[in-house]
């Protein structure tokens, strides 16, 4: 009678035992394991619109009262210049790691490729026309194909300015807040921009020697190398 006792007082322990293991002890997820399932969810969203991004990566440039003046569209391969009226200027491309720029009618207008420091702005028959060069100070020059000086442009406390080999100022590239200002001798405003680009690369559209695909071609090609 008393081992019947004992045996049904063995098993009630038994079973108390499994019942506070089943309900007390969960089962511990490790960090590693919350970080995987993490993982798989994020890259399991759905990918972001590539041509929506495209689309709204430009760089606008305005009159001084405000009015849009050009805009170059960034595109994947390249970009394009429009007018105010969304009228193309030019497209540029990416041609085996040189920049090669055209008109509306898909002429071929000229290159420009790049060395560190140096821009050598091209022609259509890769002719080279003008250099834009990194001088050891700092600064940098424009020369013309026979290596004559035709810009210094000199770096200020807020930007750049842009002067004549005789040092007579031409322009003024100022950055502030970031609003970059294209001014003319006697702090005249020409035109800004608010897209976030180098100043440097702005300053290409200050050297009136260059048409304004010229300019235009070379604000890429400084921005995509970052004045390097």
């Amino acid at each position: 009678m008393l081992d019947k006792i004992l045996f049904k007082h063995f098993l009630l322990v038994i079973l108390l035992f499994t019942i506070s293991s089943c309900s007390g002890n969960k089962p511990q997820v490790s960090e590693s394991t919350t970080n995987s399932q993490a993982n798989v969810a994020a890259t399991s969203k759905p990918a972001a619109n590539v041509d929506a991004v495209e689309k709204s990566d430009k760089i606008k440039i305005k009159t001084a009262g405000g009015a849009d003046f050009l805009s170059l569209k960034q595109k994947a391969d390249g970009a394009k210049l429009v007018d105010a009226n969304n009228q193309e200027i030019i497209r540029i491309k990416l041609d085996q790691g040189k920049i090669k720029f055209k008109n509306a009618s898909d002429k071929v207008l000229g290159y420009v490729d790049n060395q560190p420091g140096t821009w050598q702005l091209k022609n259509a028959s890769k002719e080279v026309l003008y250099t834009l060069k990194k001088q050891n100070n700092g600064n940098y020059q424009l020369e013309d194909k026979g290596n004559k000086l035709v810009y210094q442009i000199n770096s200020q406390a807020n930007g750049w300015e842009i002067k004549t080999p005789s040092n007579q100022l031409v322009y003024q590239i100022k950055e502030n807040k970031g609003k970059i200002s294209l001014l003319k001798a006697g702090n005249n405003s020409v035109f800004y921009t608010k897209s976030g680009m180098s100043s440097l690369a702005f300053a290409c559209l200050g050297f009136d020697v260059l048409t304004r695909e010229q300019q235009a071609a070379l604000v890429y090609a400084v921005s995509l190398t970052g004045g390097k």
